[in-house]
């Protein structure tokens, strides 16, 4: 080949030159573009995976909530759940007096405070609460007290666990006349347990 036959070639070499470098310019940028597809493909399945986890986590509490709220809205209603209710246990107090038919009942209720055995019974989030009642009663024999606390418990105004009862009998002459008279006295202490449910955030608007 002469000078003039590379001269008439050198514009056909250029075009060339130029479009293989074209051809490698698209090759990489189709190669950069498949990958970048590839990301948005797996992020976009990750996506949908999450989502479908969601709605399954979402059907199976769903679930939880229709087998327990029966359950909860009872213990609501028997005053277990929620703020304590100090009128309705009074108003249970009252009626097991009457109905155990015994000479009145004295009470003195301490301020609420944390359950001291809450752990052993592991509530997690819900807060286990106590208030501890001491009562004192008048007797005629052993058998009041256990009607008296049969008949509380019928009452539903709350939940409750007898600690302790001290008993002594009660010194004194008998007085004439009188068809029924108290032989015993008593003291026990209860503790009237609530259950307070986490509180719920609030949602942020936007």
């Amino acid at each position: 080949m002469n000078r003039e036959d590379l001269q008439a070639l050198r514009v056909p070499l250029i075009v060339m030159a130029l479009t293989l470098l074209g051809a490698v310019g698209v090759v990489y940028v189709s190669g950069a573009m498949l990958d970048q597809a590839k990301v948005n493909r797996t992020q976009r399945e990750a996506q949908l995976r999450e989502a479908r986890l969601r709605i399954q986590n979402a059907g199976e509490e769903k679930e939880r909530i229709s087998h327990y709220v029966g359950g909860y809205q009872q213990l609501a209603r028997a005053g277990f759940v929620g703020e304590e209710q100090r009128i309705n246990w009074l108003d249970s107090l009252r009626i097991a007096n009457q109905e155990a038919q015994i000479f009145g009942v004295e009470y003195d209720i301490g301020a609420q405070k944390p359950y001291t055995y809450a752990y052993e019974f592991d509530p997690g989030k819900l807060v286990l609460q106590e208030s501890l009642m001491r009562l004192k009663f008048r007797l005629l024999h052993e058998e009041d007290l256990l009607r008296f606390f049969r008949a509380l418990a019928r009452q539903g105004g709350g939940f409750f666990m007898l600690d302790e009862c001290r008993m002594r009998r009660q010194a004194g002459k008998q007085e004439k006349g009188v068809q029924f008279q108290t032989n015993l006295t008593a003291e026990c202490d209860v503790r009237w347990l609530t259950i307070n449910p986490p509180a719920q955030t609030a949602e942020k608007k936007p």
